[in-house]
């Protein structure tokens, strides 16, 4: 269970850092995510102060669905929060595998590591859903 709890809270605070940062610095986010030196999001102009806004808080929404799984362990909503995470992260990943051509090789290879995993860490959780004891969530 403690895997389980720890891996929600992971996507969480990933989640959460994404989405806050896209929020309230949308400029910042679009100009140096996730670093300085390889801004992935500029690589796709224009800027769009409202996409990026919403993409924002979007994240911050399912960050707190994340937490709010994390916190009660309860068994349907961790699986239906797992599944909407997948849900966001394979067309991401899909779109990016299809648009790697602009970018440097290292840049290229981090997207696709990252975005990769955040595939394949709400699937690994997934299974570990069927332990959780779907009357008391513990």
């Amino acid at each position: 269970m403690s895997t389980l709890r720890a891996g929600l809270a992971f996507l969480a605070l990933a989640e959460g850092i994404v989405g806050g940062w896209s929020l309230l610095a949308p400029q910042s986010f679009y100009d140096d995510f996730p670093l300085p030196s390889n801004p992935w999001v500029a690589y796709f102009p224009p800027f769009n102060e409202h996409l990026l806004r919403d993409f924002g808080a979007l994240n911050l929404a399912l960050c707190a669905v994340l937490v709010f799984a994390a916190v009660t362990m309860e068994r349907r909503l961790t699986q239906a929060v797992l599944v909407g995470y997948v849900v966001f992260a394979v067309p991401h990943l899909v779109f990016h595998l299809n648009h790697l051509s602009h970018m440097p090789f290292a840049d290229q290879v981090g997207n696709v590591v990252s975005l990769v995993a955040a595939v394949l860490i709400p699937l690994a959780l997934l299974p570990l859903t069927l332990k959780i004891d779907s009357k008391v969530g513990r």
